[in-house]
């Protein structure tokens, strides 16, 4: 099959919907908003039916997802997010005259997106991808995840709706179905200017290869994945051991553990092993399984729980109940810091309610494991402050090694805003300078251009004079509104 058409649309869009006004892009992203929320008696149901997810978790996850959308509205409608400059010129400069300069973010193109698994919603159809990317100027050529159809046919309607009613061309958004072929074809396209995708590491890195064997490279944003380790410290730790427990178990399980940022290995002193380990087993005992998004992924968990179960450096502190065809039971296994850094297996993701407890004797040791940490969408540190004054080389190590790093609190639950940032060095994502959740998502989609001596009447209204935007931009090396 040939998708030229369908790029030929996107394409077609691209020069038109590029320069739309920021206030028109608001109210479209506004409509789409306005429609999922007129469908979520029939769209929270279904959702539900198709992820395994209970109908409490996708309400707040539409929630999430018309805020998220609202959010990007309300961002390029101010306008400032293009990052507009203004260089003004000077002809009687010498020994050669000064040109004038104005530089800005303008879009890249067609943006494929796929689809997430774990948010029918949130990382999907009309997620933080599609959003970023329309906000940003971009038509979407979006690969429906196979996990769940008809939840992604029925938001596509919403978005082609919104298309329809904002007088917009058609190919500004359109939905693709296929399996593997087809999402490498769209990636090997040659009007696609980007990718993202939220997923596996298997996954991403093979989309990313793709990308840069084509003719033309092109960006790929994949997040695919972590295990967002836990560090704590003696004195928090001892302070509160049943806490940390229940905040421990309560985010290791949350969704059947079927969350990027779900914390899949935790770092505990030695002198509070066997404390840590009873306690979190009894709040394990106390989980009821459930299921998980489809029999693969429940396959795929158990399938590396048994690798693990053959590995003699790995104790259990609770072994989960016989294998499930849908549900995950969840599991802990406990091992040695010497044996952990031996091998880098240990560190793979386990997409599922399972987490490695590794038991550390001393700050050296945590050293150790700082530098032979692999990228992390987030690291968390459980100390105390006076247990963190003299630890800033530790602290600099981790910082090397996450997005995001959390003081308080567990790394499930991303929160969208505009300082969030979720992304991570390599493995956990194919750019550690992007970030899939937040307002600066937009920026993927976006290149700056520089414009010398541009005619007055071909400016866009970021870069005119007089600020017909009334946004914040610099202007001869000072910001003014």
């Amino acid at each position: 099959m040939t998708y030229d058409p369908i790029f030929q649309k996107a394409q077609e869009a691209f020069f038109f919907y590029k320069n739309v006004p920021g206030k028109e892009k608001a109210a479209f992203l506004r409509k789409i908003a306005d429609g999922i929320e007129s469908e979520k008696t029939q769209l929270i149901p279904l959702a539900s039916e198709e992820s395994n997810l209970p109908e409490g978790r996708i309400t707040g996850e539409l929630g999430r997802t018309c805020g998220q959308i609202r959010l990007f509205a309300n961002l390029v409608e101010e306008g400032s997010w293009v990052e507009a400059t203004i260089d003004h010129g000077d002809p009687t400069r010498t020994p050669a005259a000064k040109p004038d300069l104005r530089r800005f973010l303008t879009p890249l193109g067609p943006v494929v997106v796929f689809g997430a698994s774990n948010f029918p919603l949130a990382f999907s159809t009309a997620g933080g991808d599609t959003v970023s990317a329309l906000a940003a100027g971009c038509p979407v050529l979006y690969k429906a995840h196979p996990a769940h159809p008809k939840t992604s046919t029925l938001v596509s309607s919403i978005i082609q709706k919104a298309v329809k009613d904002s007088a917009f061309p058609s190919g500004l958004f359109q939905q693709v179905e296929g399996g593997v072929e087809t999402g490498q074809a769209l990636v090997k396209h040659p009007m696609a200017k980007a990718v993202a995708f939220t997923g596996s590491h298997v996954g991403g890195k093979s989309l990313f290869d793709l990308a840069n064997q084509r003719e033309e490279p092109i960006p790929v944003f994949a997040e695919m994945g972590s295990v967002n380790p836990i560090f704590t410290f003696p004195k928090k730790l001892e302070n509160d051991i049943v806490g940390a427990a229940k905040s421990f178990v309560g985010s290791l399980t949350l969704g059947a553990g079927q969350f990027c940022t779900n914390p899949g290995l935790i770092f505990v002193p030695k002198s509070l092993e066997k404390e840590f380990a009873d306690a979190v087993k009894s709040e394990l005992e106390d989980i009821t399984a459930a299921p998980m998004l489809h029999e693969g992924i429940a396959e795929s968990y158990y399938s590396a729980l048994q690798y693990l179960q053959g590995r003699n450096e790995l104790a259990w502190v609770k072994v989960a109940a016989a294998k499930d065809l849908i549900k995950g039971h969840p599991a802990l296994a406990k091992i040695k810091s010497k044996d952990w850094l031996k091998d880098n297996k240990f560190q793979q993701e386990v997409f599922g309610a399972f987490a490695l407890m590794v038991v550390y004797k001393s700050e050296d040791e945590l050293l150790e494991i700082a530098q032979k940490l692999q990228g992390q969408l987030t690291v968390t540190i459980w100390a105390e402050e006076e247990e963190l004054k003299d630890q800033l080389y530790l602290i600099n190590l981790l910082e090397e090694k996450c997005g995001r790093m959390l003081y308080k609190g567990v790394p499930t639950g991303v929160e969208v805003g505009y300082a969030m940032h979720h992304g991570g060095p390599y493995p956990s994502t194919t750019d550690s300078r992007s970030t899939s959740v937040g307002v600066y998502s937009i920026k993927r989609f976006a290149r700056p251009i520089a414009l010398q001596d541009m005619p007055d009447i071909l400016l866009p209204d970021a870069l005119r004079e007089g600020n017909p935007l009334k946004i914040w931009r610099m202007v001869d090396g000072e910001f003014k509104k």
